[in-house]
């Protein structure tokens, strides 16, 4: 059963509007895309820092506990801040990612420039600068660095979804040139 749904070409289209609805929501509403993201983080800090409480009470040396204890706090405090600012939540996020670009980038460019054999040193030479460049505009820009990642999210769940329904058709196309459209297709079987 599973095998002739996988094959059906509905199937895939079903996969693409999966993919498609997100992007749709995410390009139409970004900002409350990001306020949701926000949210979720907080909850999971919440939530995590609740486990970690209740699991630091069941180590049975008392000498444990007070790192524990302290983990836990910082968790919730993580998760109150997320949740009453989340705007806040998402330009640390992106501070972070952009630290991250610009210290990758970095390296990377010390690798290029330091090893002389390195295999198309050129071109990792230039994803170095591109990361480079893309941390330094997210570290000057967080908030709108986000709002235009969210953005682009957006436009490639879209582009993928349109590919996906494009080839579910195709699919359908086949399976009906090849007189087997029927056999493949689980809506035809009920």
């Amino acid at each position: 059963m599973l095998e002739k749904l996988g094959r059906s070409w509905t199937w895939v289209l079903g996969s693409a509007i999966a993919t498609l609805v997100p992007g749709i929501l995410i390009l139409v509403w970004p900002e409350g895309t990001l306020h949701v993201v926000a949210v979720l983080i907080g909850l999971y800090l919440l939530v995590t820092g609740a486990f970690r409480f209740v699991g630091t009470f069941a180590r049975e040396d008392h000498g444990e506990r007070l790192p524990g204890l302290l983990l836990a706090v910082l968790y919730v405090l993580g998760g109150v801040l997320c949740l009453r600012n989340p705007l806040q939540t998402i330009a640390a996020l992106s501070l972070i990612v952009g630290i991250v670009w610009v210290v990758s980038g970095i390296l990377t460019l010390y690798t290029a420039l330091a090893a002389r054999d390195l295999p198309h040193r050129g071109f990792v030479l230039g994803i170095a600068v591109i990361g480079i460049v893309a941390g330094i505009v997210v570290l000057a820009l967080p908030s709108e660095s986000a709002r235009a990642l969210t953005r682009l999210l957006g436009l490639w769940l879209v582009l993928l979804g349109v590919a996906e329904v494009a080839l579910a058709l195709a699919w359908r196309a086949a399976l009906r040139r090849a007189g087997i459209a029927g056999s493949h297709d689980p809506a035809r079987t009920v």
